[in-house]
């Protein structure tokens, strides 16, 4: 196939041939062979194509079923009950109510008894914005029968009894409610029409049959984009197309710190699996533990930063100098900046989300949407890193150009960017405008065509 009268991101030439999977040929005035598709581009800008290093597949595909409760609908208690309410009167008898996006700040902080005052005759499960707690009321509690787990995820009252909020227990949860099995097409079908050729799922704790379960939806094509699965060592991938490992992912919560030695042992363990670790940081607590650790258990290439909210001046030069990149969300600061203005001690805010600073600093950065709980659009992350509006201060504000680019990065190495030029992958992101015109449209710029392994799968 061959693409003509382009403006190729990087390059001063028009057009790019591929044959199968793979870049064979890039210059300007190329001829279509015999028999060969082309595409006219007329002069739409053409890029390496998008990839989302950070992103939730499942619970994206879930949250189309979930309801809404984020602080853009839910602001008072008023709201949440009257939300609760209606669902509950329109769904069928039985079935769960799954709310997602909460935030604390509409209604304040949840619990059983809370959830109790408005839905007692249906199971409700609602997911705090996070993604870190459940919170389920009574008809839930005992559908699970959670007074009779011993997860340490469980939180409880002073007199013992679950409270019926459950911290990073999203896996025991679906075991024991059975969840129905979620459809991935509509998830790619959308990924694809934004542009995005490929995904690393930053799910913590996947097992074998959820990674066997993605490689299936890969090879039957319910899944159109490249994958790259975070898992545990223990966990293997059958060698397909378009389908890989990644590093394991660790999360740490400020209120259940391992100990340094602890959190070098478990390095040294994934290292010594061939794994490379991906440290979930939202606090400069969860940061300087990280960057101790790794200096403890020696950073093995492919170690990576989850998110860096919070990143000071100081830990730059560490992150340059031992090539540990950060995979950040930007969007963030538009998507909660109601929050971070109430909840962010005013010397911590310079350090939040940053951006431009990092790339001056040459530490190497990547976005992922983080999606369902961030945006699953890049494009909104891409707005939020140029745009005057987005609260950003100017040295953090980026570029276009540099913008699009935290989206280029390979699986394996998400600060290192793929080019278009003979010998790579054919993962394309054509736009239907020149690159003059994106900025302005905002975060909407018109997809024409998006190319996987050498295949159109969008336009």
């Amino acid at each position: 196939m061959l693409i003509r009268r382009a403006r190729i991101f990087g390059t001063g030439h028009t057009d790019v041939r591929w044959h199968r999977g793979s870049i064979t040929e890039c210059g300007t005035g190329l001829r279509a062979f015999p028999g060969e598709h082309d595409i006219d581009a007329g002069g739409g800008w053409l890029l390496p194509g998008l990839h989302d290093h950070h992103v939730h597949l499942r619970s994206l595909a879930a949250s189309a079923d979930s309801l809404p409760l984020g602080p853009q609908v839910i602001r008072t208690v008023d709201d949440l009950a009257a939300r609760l309410r209606q669902a509950d009167a329109t769904m069928p008898k039985g079935m769960w109510i799954r709310g997602v996006g909460y935030h604390e700040s509409a209604a304040g902080d949840l619990d059983r008894w809370a959830l109790d005052r408005w839905i007692t005759q249906r199971p409700v499960r609602i997911q705090h914005r996070s993604g870190a707690l459940w919170t389920l009321n009574s008809h839930a509690c005992a559908a699970v029968d959670l007074n009779r787990c011993a997860h340490t995820g469980v939180e409880r009252d002073l007199d013992g009894r679950a409270n019926g909020r459950l911290w990073r227990m999203d896996a025991w949860l679906g075991a024991q409610i059975a969840a129905r099995p979620v459809d991935l097409t509509t998830v790619s079908a959308r990924a694809a029409a934004l542009g995005i050729t490929g995904v690393t799922d930053a799910t913590p704790a996947l097992g074998q049959h959820d990674v066997d379960d993605f490689a299936r939806d890969v090879t039957s094509g319910r899944i159109r984009q490249r994958v790259h699965c975070m898992a545990p060592p223990a966990v293997t991938a059958p060698e397909i197309q378009r389908f890989s490992l990644g590093p394991t992912k660790i999360l740490l919560d400020d209120t259940a710190l391992p100990t340094l030695d602890q959190f070098i042992a478990r390095i040294r363990e994934i290292h010594a699996g061939d794994r490379s670790v991906a440290v979930h940081c939202v606090t400069r607590v969860q940061l300087i533990l990280t960057m101790t650790a790794l200096d403890g258990a020696g950073v093995r290439l492919g170690d990576r930063i989850e998110h860096g909210a919070i990143i000071p001046v100081e830990a730059m030069a560490w992150l340059r100098a031992n090539r540990v990149p950060v995979v950040t969300q930007p969007h963030f600061l538009v998507e909660r900046g109601d929050h971070y203005r109430r909840a962010v001690p005013d010397q911590d805010r310079p350090d939040l989300w940053r951006l431009g600073s990092l790339l001056g600093a040459r530490v190497g950065v990547a976005g992922g949407t983080d999606a369902p709980f961030g945006s699953a659009d890049p494009w909104r992350l891409v707005h939020a890193a140029v745009d005057r509006e987005s609260g950003r201060s100017a040295a953090e504000r980026l570029s276009l150009r540099s913008a699009v680019s935290l989206f280029f990065g390979r699986p394996e190495r998400p600060a290192s960017p793929r080019t278009i030029a003979p010998g790579e992958v054919a993962d394309l992101t054509l736009l239907a405008v020149p690159p003059e015109e994106v900025t302005a449209m905002l975060p909407n710029p018109p997809i024409a065509a998006t190319v996987v392994d050498g295949r159109v799968v969008y336009g």
